[in-house]
């Protein structure tokens, strides 16, 4: 197809898509192609030899849940045994935060796009500091996981089947207009959740005390629809991916040694290069020498054209992020150098409504040689340790490079 046109058809995927939240469900039920020896892990492949410390203190914490180790020692011994499996999220339809992991027993939530018939899947937001995907994996943070299990996947499941689905993309429409960027601001989000799945959850045959635990947790944990912003992000750029021709980027992630992009003309291809470290705010006793480069699927965000791509929308999220709001505006304005469409769902009140910037082109990338800017958390460089922080980041020029030169020799750049 000529680029053109491939580019159109993509542009119209990334903005016509209709994700709906349908449903939550158990990963070895859900997510396709899981199975109880294989984790799911964020960013382009990795082996457990060459992965990052959080990306590790996670699998660990998971082998712990899933009662396959007893304790860290016993869950390096299996996780180095060649017994356990290790894949991205992405070749499974599926996106999780920082370190990422989804182990088969962990409760997931289900997006469906209404409008070109697929699916993706997350895992549930633990909240922050020490949690799971950033690399924690004490008894607190284990406990927490089968509490989320036991006692909230249920009755969230059961609020979501009494629904007819959430209009995910009208959530975050609304979010960004209360001043969140939907990546690292979700505050506006987890709030019109809780709002519409509340009218639900009162309605549970289940008990009083635990239903209220729920609402409590939630309610403390503003960063909650993170996860769920994200599969919705899933299930758009894959309606956009494998467009013969096509030029737009339809997949960045880390995996905290490794920034990778898919680009949707060039098929299921990985173009990887070292991670750069994010730079940003920090929790007290943490420097920026505890940070490990950058991590996670969350950037699906920006690769949507939220996220970083749309931090002019949310003046407050410099003082998670660090910086100042005339340079979250200077960020926003300079994304539209490298992205092909000005967002027809997506809008910004302080731009006079103008689209955010959406569809990263790998050619106008290397023309002006500016690269996608992303917010993010910070995970601390040691396993065990967690979150660290929050900060700024941009993707590595050599992923866009490699691309570009792939396209050229399968003669793709016509």
């Amino acid at each position: 197809m000529d680029r053109k046109l491939a580019n159109e058809e993509a542009l119209k995927r990334l903005q016509d898509s209709e994700p709906y939240l349908v449903g939550a469900g158990i990963a070895l039920d859900v997510v396709p192609g899981m199975k109880k020896n294989l984790i799911l892990h964020a960013g382009p492949p990795i082996t457990w030899d060459k992965m990052c410390g959080p990306m590790q203190g996670a699998v660990i914490g998971a082998l712990i849940y899933e009662g396959m180790a007893k304790d860290e020692a016993s869950a390096r011994k299996l996780a180095a045994s060649g017994e356990i499996e290790f894949e991205p999220n992405h070749h499974h339809q599926s996106v999780c935060p920082m370190a990422g992991i989804m182990s088969a027993s962990m409760p997931v939530f289900i997006m469906e796009n209404k409008k070109y018939g697929n699916f993706s899947y997350t895992n549930m937001n633990e909240g922050l500091g020490k949690c799971l995907r950033f690399g924690a994996f004490s008894d607190a943070v284990v406990e927490r996981l089968h509490w989320m299990t036991d006692v909230m996947y249920p009755l969230i499941k059961e609020a979501l089947e009494m629904s007819d689905g959430i209009d995910w993309k009208a959530l975050v429409i609304q979010s960004l207009q209360m001043g969140d960027d939907n990546h690292n601001r979700n505050r506006a989000a987890t709030a019109l959740f809780v709002k519409y799945i509340g009218q639900y959850l009162c309605k549970v045959n289940g008990d009083k005390e635990k239903i209220a635990k729920v609402f409590e947790f939630i309610n403390g944990n503003e960063h909650f629809a993170i996860n769920i912003t994200m599969a919705m992000c899933k299930a758009i750029t894959d309606a956009a991916h494998n467009i013969p021709g096509s030029t737009i980027v339809t997949t960045m992630s880390r995996n905290g040694v490794e920034f990778g992009i898919r680009v949707s003309g060039l098929g299921d291809e990985w173009f990887t290069a070292p991670a750069n470290t994010p730079i940003g705010l920090f929790f007290p006793g943490f420097t920026q020498e505890d940070s490990n480069p950058d991590i996670g699927d969350s950037c699906i965000t920006e690769t949507t054209g939220i996220g970083g791509f749309a931090m002019a929308a949310a003046p407050a999220i410099v003082q998670f992020v660090g910086g100042t709001y005339k340079d979250a505006v200077s960020y926003t304005k300079e994304m539209y150098e490298i992205t092909r469409a000005e967002n027809k769902n997506f809008k910004i009140p302080t731009f006079d409504f103008r689209g955010t910037p959406t569809g990263i082109d790998i050619v106008k990338v290397l023309e002006t040689g500016i690269l996608p800017r992303i917010n993010t958390g910070m995970a601390h460089k040691d396993p065990g340790v967690g979150q660290v922080g929050a900060g700024l980041v941009t993707a590595p020029m050599d992923c866009f490079k490699k691309a570009a030169r792939y396209m050229v020799e399968k003669g793709l750049n016509k």
